[in-house]
């Protein structure tokens, strides 16, 4: 029977109770929390392959452009929004603001200016998973209408999902924005992007543009969105990736551990795991990006509507940066 709507239920996320469990059976799981300084590190070796790579594609054949967009530019940008998302979680530096400035430039070969707009938006989605008002990561009612369960319409929602989340904001009106950071970060991709275009030519923003657009849609990779949260094995809402892919997308596939531990940077992700195997092993999980990638497409029981969407926003304030590990130890 076709899904005509989300699944409602009563009870608030999952993942702050699972902490608070968690850090009482296995106390010296503190001891993760904590920065990577050296992942700015990963961040430049990112942005100069990927420009170093726009230039010398900048006088091939267009099916050379693309052929490496997607083969080798959709994933270094995929790593790329994994280090924005370290970023948004401020895992890298201790000051905010260096975290800000360090997603800044990770965005550069991203073409759209997204980094300081992902922060505010994807901490909400933390802290009020499942609120339709607040949770970004959810498809709007008229989205999961439209591209229903139908294969041309899963094909078309993955190959222009940037847009249809650029249509949620407008869903989300408690959220502010823009701030002078999103000032910042429209400025440097202007003049970023324009100096590309005026230096390396034309070829070099296709590929760029080409390679944004594969890392987030229509490619395997593109499976991490159904991955993370689309009910897949009964009502359990949140789902971990435990693929060789994680192995290039810095283990952004320990979704469970991450939302249970978010104040833990992405190297020490998978010893969340390895310390509590219980709570983890214990979860439906995925193992490959391509085959869930392929299962989405193609089978009707998966549509936009597998979401879980709660009214129940338990006791967290609307300011709240989701760190329910750190809160936990301090408290």
């Amino acid at each position: 029977m076709k899904a005509k709507n989300f699944i409602h239920v009563e009870r608030s996320e999952p993942h702050r109770v699972r902490t608070k469990e968690i850090l009482k059976e296995v106390p010296h799981m503190r001891k993760l929390i904590g920065k990577n300084p050296l992942t700015i590190w990963a961040i430049v070796g990112l942005v100069a392959f990927q420009l170093v790579l726009s230039g010398l594609l900048a006088n091939q054949s267009w099916w050379l452009v693309f052929a490496a967009a997607y083969l080798l530019g959709a994933f270094a940008d995929h790593a790329l929004f994994v280090m924005i998302h370290e970023c948004a979680h401020r895992l890298i530096f201790k000051k905010p603001e260096a975290n800000r400035l360090a997603g800044i430039l990770a965005n550069i070969p991203l073409i759209f200016p997204s980094s300081v707009s992902f922060e505010t938006y994807h901490i909400k989605h933390h802290s009020f998973q499942g609120v339709h008002e607040l949770d970004g990561d959810l498809p709007n009612h008229w989205e999961a209408k439209l591209i229903d369960n139908f294969f041309i319409g899963k094909v078309i929602w993955l190959l222009f999902y940037p847009f249809f989340q650029l249509f949620r904001l407008a869903r989300l009106k408690e959220i502010q924005p823009f701030n002078k950071w999103v000032g910042l970060n429209w400025l440097v991709q202007i003049v970023s992007i324009g100096a590309i275009a005026y230096f390396l030519g034309p070829k070099a923003v296709v590929f760029l543009t080409a390679s944004f657009f594969f890392s987030v849609g229509l490619h395997p990779l593109g499976a991490r969105w159904i991955q993370e949260h689309y009910l897949t094995h009964g009502e359990q809402e949140t789902y971990s990736y435990y693929g060789m892919f994680n192995k290039v997308a810095f283990n952004v596939g320990y979704h469970n551990e991450h939302h249970d531990f978010p104040s833990v940077p992405w190297n020490r992700l998978p010893q969340i795991r390895k310390e509590a195997p219980h709570f983890y092993d214990s979860l439906s999980y995925h193992t490959s990006w391509t085959k869930l990638f392929f299962r989405f497409l193609f089978d009707k029981e998966i549509s936009l509507f597998s979401r879980i969407v709660r009214a129940n926003r338990g006791k967290v304030n609307l300011s709240d940066r989701s760190t329910p590990d750190v809160d936990l130890t301090n408290g």
